[in-house]
């Protein structure tokens, strides 16, 4: 008699009610172990793995990129079924995989639960399992949990550069156009896509956004940087970017001028004792603002290595809804890019975003010698601003404060 057990899909977040099913990885009728991968979902904000509740034979109910409510039933797994005789040749192991059973990892946490990508990794990284704490489902350990206690492990020297904060994605494949075509083709837009899409309206419509313009003198972040850069990497294990000073400058201004760093909720005015600093992150599905909590108590290194975790998971579709959630004020980074000159949309209900932008080197009178013209490194800066809770005056301060700190990097370690 049939045992059955529904494969339904997780909730991502409490303000998630629907996700897209992915491509299956195992065919309807396929053996399949528990705890094996079964498909990625994608929500409106992050990717989420599903797993086989049980060993048994598939039964797929629902159809790869449709939408599916959270807790739906989209496969069954009849789990009386006999296992078919050679049907772990079916899924061919690697060198590592094979060598589980023996490697210091599986040895060490035999019943450490993990998802299949995470503890493929572990085992070929030599990471042992009982010592990562897992962030999943019932403290299941995930991928990004091995890539953390990867980093963490990892030599200094062996460290990888620096992930820029909004680095460009990997284009898509794109099909070859025969030259005079005029076809056409459509493609479902990506959850995250039509979320971004709605969100942009919506921070259109509810806000009334304006922005203001600066202009930094890149030369002695640029210095600092050349100057200690191969130190800092060897101590850290990471680059030292852009990004870090931005961020602590961002900070202290919001520090400063603390209506920056507020909401308008209602009638009132909901002010913040933090800085929970957002980081606008480019991939091939669109673009994510995951937070980076406290920021104005983190070090220099820990922005730059918590960028970088951030851009990495990003485009493996491994952030989580928590921490794309929550942040008071967003950095964005289009100079990557090119841009010289952009006016960021604001992320509501937060009330400012900094948006950076490309360096370049322009004549402009030397600030040692009034009078002369020197070619200095110069960034354009904007601030885009929600004029119902912030006034003229406070956002050209607000953004003349970062341009302060980081044209006099000692500012900020000085904490003026």
């Amino acid at each position: 008699m049939a045992q059955i057990t529904d494969v339904k899909i997780p909730s991502p977040g409490e303000s998630i009610t629907e996700v897209r099913l992915g491509q299956w990885k195992r065919g309807d009728g396929d053996w399949v172990e528990k705890d094996e991968l079964l498909n990625e979902i994608e929500s409106d904000k992050a990717t989420l793995e599903l797993l086989a509740p049980a060993a048994g034979v598939l039964r797929v109910k629902a159809e790869s990129g449709s939408d599916q409510k959270v807790g739906a039933a989209v496969a069954q797994i009849d789990t009386a079924a006999s296992k078919p005789a050679g049907s772990g040749a079916a899924r061919p192991m690697g060198t590592a995989a094979a060598a589980a059973a023996k490697s210091p990892a599986a040895e060490a946490a035999p019943n450490q639960k993990a998802t299949p990508t995470a503890r493929k990794m572990a085992e070929e990284h030599g990471i042992s399992l009982a010592g990562v704490q897992g962030s999943g489902p019932a403290g299941r350990v995930t991928r990004a949990d091995v890539e953390g206690a990867m980093g963490k492990h990892a030599p200094a020297e062996a460290a990888p550069s620096a992930v820029p904060a909004a680095a460009a994605p990997k284009p898509a494949p794109v099909p070859a156009i025969v030259p005079g075509s005029r076809g056409s083709r459509r493609e479902k837009m990506p959850k995250i896509r039509q979320r971004i899409a709605e969100r942009l309206l919506e921070s259109q419509q509810t806000t009334a956004t304006l922005t203001t313009f600066n202009e930094v003198d890149m030369t002695e972040v640029m210095a600092l940087r050349a100057k200690h850069k191969e130190a800092f990497e060897k101590k850290h294990g990471i680059g030292l970017g852009l990004m870090s000073f931005f961020v602590k400058a961002a900070c202290s201004a919001l520090r400063a001028y603390p209506r920056v760093n507020a909401f308008i909720i209602g009638d009132e005015i909901e002010y913040h004792d933090y800085c929970d600093v957002a980081v606008a992150v480019g991939t091939d599905r669109g673009l994510v603002v995951p937070v980076l909590r406290n920021a104005d108590a983190m070090s220099f290194a820990q922005v730059e290595l918590a960028v970088r975790d951030f851009a990495t998971r990003a485009r493996d579709g491994k952030l989580t809804v928590d921490e794309m959630t929550g942040g008071t004020f967003t950095v964005s980074n289009g100079g990557v890019y090119g841009s010289l000159m952009a006016t960021p949309i604001l992320n509501p209900p937060q009330s400012g975003i900094l948006g950076m932008h490309a360096i370049k080197k322009r004549a402009v009178e030397d600030p040692d010698h009034p009078g002369q013209i020197a070619l200095r490194p110069m960034m354009f800066i904007a601030l885009s601003y929600d004029h119902r809770i912030i006034d003229g005056a406070e956002s050209v301060g607000f953004l003349k404060h970062i341009k302060d700190c980081v044209e006099r990097p000692e500012r900020l370690l000085l904490g003026l």
